[in-house]
């Protein structure tokens, strides 16, 4: 290896990790106090607000990788400008564009790592964190999962307890339903099966019900089912897919597409996850270019303050992609790719006069 190359890398590097413990610290500290707030009517450990801020903060970490990467090239440039090595490389034929090359290689290869280690683990930490909250949560006797056997759902109202199984969702219909009811001791008080049951509301409707008890069935046009679920909560009980890992988002979906429920947001967490190293990589490469343009500048504060305003304005144009992808007001890919291209188209023109820096 070149010795301008290992130096680029360390220094990198360096830069990276300093940032990422800073930020990860930050992350800490306005966890605990989340969780202070949240335990302080609860009779736990002083610690456990510690222990649950530590799992809830890798996930927060991987949704601002982004910036992590921008202000982490940010500070490594000005170490640059500050001893003056910039200066060194230039005059010894080292292009600029070669040092972000360099650099967007780096950033590439971190980001794979952070795909394929740091998310996995992000995510079973997140996982973790999630099953801990919701023994402390008022809605703990109500379960809901997706599985290759369709939706389950256990719910518990007036002392009574049902299981509910349906193999297909379409908007906001269960089909081919199953529900089973238990009192408190778990004794059987009756069951009935529906092809068409409205959950729209937390009074459901169900059609053409076939109903067993007492060892005989009847069938009735339509009866209401009280529940604590209906359809706005069923679709938000999944919507926390940061807590599963890639593979478990592939399993996700295929359990999905068996109970006809709307791919839109697995697909997009996932699209999310394959093209993060190449967000990372643009975001090193905008860093950079705003550095070698703010270079004559001595304030370093306003250098910081360019990127942060970069970093604010790429989020929200990010979120709005996301957001019109979520509600399919564009197709899933447009949203996914369009930040991404125009983050790229930017830094191309950006590009074109960087060498005379």
């Amino acid at each position: 290896m070149k010795t301008y190359i290992k130096f680029l890398v360390t220094g990198f590097t360096k830069s990276f990790f300093n940032v990422l413990i800073t930020m990860t610290a930050l992350i800490l500290i306005l966890n605990i106090l989340k969780e202070i707030e949240f335990f302080s009517n609860k009779d736990v450990s002083s610690l456990y607000p510690v222990y649950l801020s530590v799992l809830n903060s890798a996930s927060v970490i991987f949704e601002i990788f982004p910036f992590i990467f921008l202000i982490a090239t940010q500070f490594f440039f000005l170490k640059l400008f500050d001893n003056d090595e910039i200066n060194i490389f230039k005059y010894s034929g080292l292009k600029n564009m070669n040092i972000i090359k360099i650099l967007s290689l780096i950033s590439f290869l971190i980001g794979i790592l952070i795909v394929t280690i740091f998310y996995t683990m992000s995510s079973n930490l997140q996982s973790h964190y999630l099953q801990v909250k919701n023994q402390f949560s008022k809605d703990k006797l109500h379960l809901a999962v997706i599985n290759k056997n369709g939706l389950w759902i256990k719910d518990t109202l007036n002392k009574k307890i049902s299981i509910i199984n349906s193999s297909k969702i379409n908007d906001n219909f269960l089909t081919d339903t199953f529900v089973t009811i238990f009192n408190k001791d778990f004794k059987l008080i009756k069951s009935f099966k529906s092809n068409k049951i409205d959950i729209k509301n937390n009074e459901w409707l169900v059609y053409d019900a076939i109903i067993f008890e007492n060892n005989s069935s009847k069938k009735i046009d339509l009866i209401k089912f009280n529940s604590n679920f209906n359809q706005q909560r069923i679709e938000s009980l999944f919507s926390n897919l940061s807590s599963l890992s890639l593979l478990k988002l592939l399993d996700l979906r295929r359990n999905y597409k068996l109970l006809n429920y709307s791919l839109v947001d697995v697909d997009m967490q996932i699209y999310k996850i394959c093209t993060y190293p190449i967000l990372l990589v643009l975001m090193t490469i905008l860093s950079s270019i705003i550095m070698f343009n703010t270079k004559n500048s001595n304030s370093k504060v306003i250098k910081i303050i360019i990127g942060l305003f970069f970093s604010v304005a790429i989020y929200y144009i990010n979120n709005f992609f996301n957001v019109m992808g979520s509600t399919e007001k564009i197709p899933l890919m447009i949203s996914i790719w369009s930040p991404i291209i125009f983050l790229s188209l930017i830094n191309m023109i950006m590009l074109t006069t960087i060498n005379e820096k």
